[in-house]
């Protein structure tokens, strides 16, 4: 979602975007679906507001290994998944009460390796990271607004069920939640969307007004844990060998008991 302003008169101002997005694209015969278009109408319609939550995020080449990544594929991840954070502050911003919030949705890809979880999505999540905390540091300066990040678990939602690589028997999000069944601090629990939704409604509240700046994990404590059980995962099974054994290259045993 891109947004800029030309020079001259009222029709130059209008907001512009790319023209892989006119038609016959899905935007034809619509407007004001740029992030401008869309603060200046709920200005209008509300005057001010309380809370914004960023749940955007795409990466057309997210199956792919990030070596395999296109410099197009890697940019267009960044800009959908945490540039269009920046550009969503930048406009309803100004138009937000002091002592509102936002938060956006991130996950543990931005610091850990994820295999499977490519296309440059896991940089993009690393920038969302970072951003909130500048962002937390020049929007509480500046408009006394907090910003907060939810790194969830692996929960099986439409998006997540689409990053698979063809022809796997399991679909990525599939292989994380038996992995984060089996390694996560608590293990017994299943994690739901009713978690993250707790979890948000805590930072949205004023039961957190003094919290900014953060990373809240909702997995079940699947991130602080350095040595796994590795039992699940199959994404590189050409490759290693996983059990509960431990990893190995193929054609060599495991020389570890988990």
């Amino acid at each position: 979602m891109r947004c800029c302003r030309g020079a001259g008169g009222p029709a130059s101002r209008r907001p512009t975007f790319p023209n892989s997005l006119r038609p016959p694209r899905r935007y034809a015969g619509l407007d004001g679906f740029t992030i401008s278009e869309c603060a200046a109408k709920v200005g209008a319609d509300y005057g001010k507001i309380d809370i914004l939550v960023h749940s955007l995020a795409n990466g057309p080449e997210v199956t792919k290994p990030l070596l395999e990544t296109s410099r197009r594929g890697y940019l267009a991840a960044s800009s959908a998944s945490a540039y269009s954070f920046v550009s969503c502050l930048q406009r309803f911003g100004p138009i937000m009460n002091p002592g509102g919030c936002t938060l956006s949705l991130t996950y543990i890809a931005s610091e850990l390796v994820v295999p499977g979880y490519g296309g440059g999505m896991s940089s993009a999540k690393a920038q969302l990271e970072s951003d909130t905390k500048v962002l937390a540091y020049e929007a509480g300066r500046k408009w006394d607004i907090r910003v907060n990040t939810i790194s969830a678990g692996p929960l099986k939602s439409r998006a997540a069920s689409a990053i698979s690589a063809k022809g796997k028997e399991r679909s990525f999000i599939e292989v994380g939640i038996d992995y984060c069944r089996e390694n996560a601090c608590l293990p017994r629990r299943e994690l739901t969307a009713e978690n993250v939704g707790m979890s948000a409604l805590y930072l949205l509240s004023p039961m957190s007004d003094a919290v900014t700046g953060i990373c809240h994990y909702v997995d079940n404590g699947q991130h602080p844990v350095g040595m796994h059980r590795v039992g699940s995962i199959d994404i590189y099974k050409d490759d290693y060998v996983f059990d509960e054994g431990g990893i190995a290259p193929l054609g060599e045993a495991p020389s570890a008991k988990f």
